[in-house]
């Protein structure tokens, strides 16, 4: 019974560090929850608050540049560049509502990016992406060019909605091999449409986007529950392996007195 309880007990004091840890929040999470906050304000329309916390974001975002783990030149560049486009998304008088969000979104996603070690948020639009894609292609493979046209277009806006958040992390090289194919497929889009050795680049781009999602997705688990199980699978060992031992000291020691009787 002892050693059950000192086994939960065990337990328990491993895991609690892990959990206080949980609750502390880095500057950078401090960031991504201020651009979820602006976010927020523009989806209600209250585009004065939306500004007034992106200045407060740019004000933090200065004091803990210095402080906390370096970014790189290209990571301030984006922050720099979506933190510009969502300040004009709040102030501008006559943007479109969609617009808005959009920019504001794609700020969203960027600081997310940094802020997170595994399934960042941009991901979560595969769907919309890959449809919009899917029927873009299938309409190509049709020969229907309105569509064609329209749903194109509609994954363009996606994708520039995450791509900036894609740029932090992913590896450049397999950006560099979507940039190319989508820009060939942008430019010659009447040829995609007519020509069917060209549609083997939306072949080709729908196997590089599905496996730019599956790629995210691989890495999903925290790294802090691996520590939790590896530790927690420590501790039974352990356990057994002295619950075993006593075990055996029992019986030596039964065989022991009985020989003596």
């Amino acid at each position: 019974m002892k050693i059950r309880w000192l086994f939960f007990l065990a337990i328990i004091i491993m895991l609690t560090p892990i959990t206080v840890n949980a609750e502390q929040q880095t500057p950078m999470e401090k960031l991504d929850d201020i651009s979820d906050e602006a976010l927020q304000m523009v989806k209600f329309q209250r585009y004065e608050d939306a500004k007034k916390l992106l200045d407060y974001f740019s004000a933090q975002f200065t004091s803990i540049t210095g402080t906390t783990k370096p970014l790189s030149m290209d990571e301030v560049r984006i922050v720099h560049t979506s933190h510009d486009e969502a300040m004009e998304a709040a102030v501008s008088p006559n943007m479109k509502y969609e617009e808005r969000i959009n920019k504001l979104t794609k700020f969203r996603l960027v600081i997310d990016a940094l802020a997170t070690s595994h399934q960042p948020l941009w991901t979560e639009m595969e769907e919309q992406i890959m449809t919009a894609f899917h029927q873009a292609k299938e309409a190509a493979e049709n020969g229907d060019t309105a569509h064609f046209h329209t749903n194109f277009n509609t994954f363009l806006s996606l994708y520039n909605v995450i791509y900036p958040s894609m740029k932090i992390d992913v590896p450049v090289e397999n950006i560099q091999r979507l940039d190319a194919r989508i820009d060939f497929i942008n430019e010659y889009r009447s040829e995609v449409i007519t020509n069917s050795k060209s549609q083997l680049e939306l072949n080709a781009l729908d196997t590089d986007l599905k496996s730019l999602f599956a790629n995210m997705e691989e890495d999903e688990a925290d790294p802090s529950l691996w520590w939790v199980i590896i530790s927690t699978g420590s501790i039974i060992i352990m356990t057994l392996s002295y619950v075993g031992w006593r075990k055996y000291q029992g019986d030596k020691n039964q065989k022991k007195n009985r020989s003596r009787d």
